[in-house]
């Protein structure tokens, strides 16, 4: 999927069997779906479908899953999140985050109880970083590459950040066919990444009415970078932000 990731289990050692094959199955989830869903591998079953190659029905469960997905985000969203944007079909949007989601309850299902998952912008935390301590997740500036914007201290949490820092302009606005211009970056966190990223690509799009849309979203809260470098947020957000950090100048 273009990034790497990183799973970082804190239970207390020796961890268990069924957890270390889950950390597997994980990793091999992933792959199956980088396989599946990936827009630059011809043979996939993502690029077939956008050549026309297949029907929806004759889809996996797991793609058919994924389209519903993002046809529900696009309705919520006012037609910001739209996978066909740009003449192809590209659901990435919503599917990374979808992934790691569903590798966090393989985690999960198989006893362990804290852990990190870190794909790019998105991630998932369960428990604690160490007893007592919960994760501390920082937001990476987007235009200083070695500092963070803002710090949040999580607990069973997903974390998605959207912005054209990292792989470029690859976030089109539907309503124009252009990169968006609003904002620098956009995280969002909640209780599910497979939302939580998708709400990041279309808040991102939205720009300076992202984060009143966000606002509106039960559950989910959201932190934004303006064009000129400030750092706004939604008030359930301030509940998750560190203090005893000095911002990035």
């Amino acid at each position: 999927m273009g990034t790497m990731v990183t799973v970082d289990v804190r239970d207390p050692r020796p961890m268990q069997p069924a957890v270390e094959a889950a950390i597997e199955a994980a990793i091999a989830w992933l792959h199956q779906v980088d396989a599946t869903f990936s827009t630059y591998r011809d043979g996939s079953e993502v690029s077939r479908l956008g050549r026309g190659e297949l029907l929806e029905s004759e889809c996996s469960p797991e793609v058919r899953e994924v389209l519903g997905l993002c046809a529900e985000v696009e309705r919520r969203s006012g037609g910001c999140f739209d996978i066909r944007c740009g003449g192809r079909l590209d659901p990435s949007g919503l599917v990374k985050g979808w992934s790691v989601q569903r590798a966090a309850e393989l985690l999960r299902a198989a006893g362990a109880r804290s852990f990190f998952i870190g794909a790019g912008g998105d991630i998932v935390t369960r428990g604690e970083a160490a007893p007592g301590q919960p994760w501390r997740v920082g937001i990476r500036h987007p235009e200083l590459a070695d500092r963070v914007a803002a710090v949040l201290e999580t607990g069973d949490l997903a974390i998605a950040t959207s912005g054209a820092y990292e792989r470029g302009e690859h976030i089109l606005d539907p309503r124009t066919g252009r990169a968006p211009e609003g904002l620098l970056s956009m995280t969002v966190v909640g209780p599910s990444l497979t939302y939580a990223d998708a709400f990041a690509t279309a808040a991102f799009v939205m720009g300076e009415q992202g984060l009143p849309w966000i606002t509106g979203i039960d559950g989910y809260e959201g932190l934004a970078i303006t064009r000129d470098c400030r750092t706004v947020w939604t008030p359930g957000m301030t509940r998750l932000l560190v203090r005893d950090i000095a911002p990035a100048m």
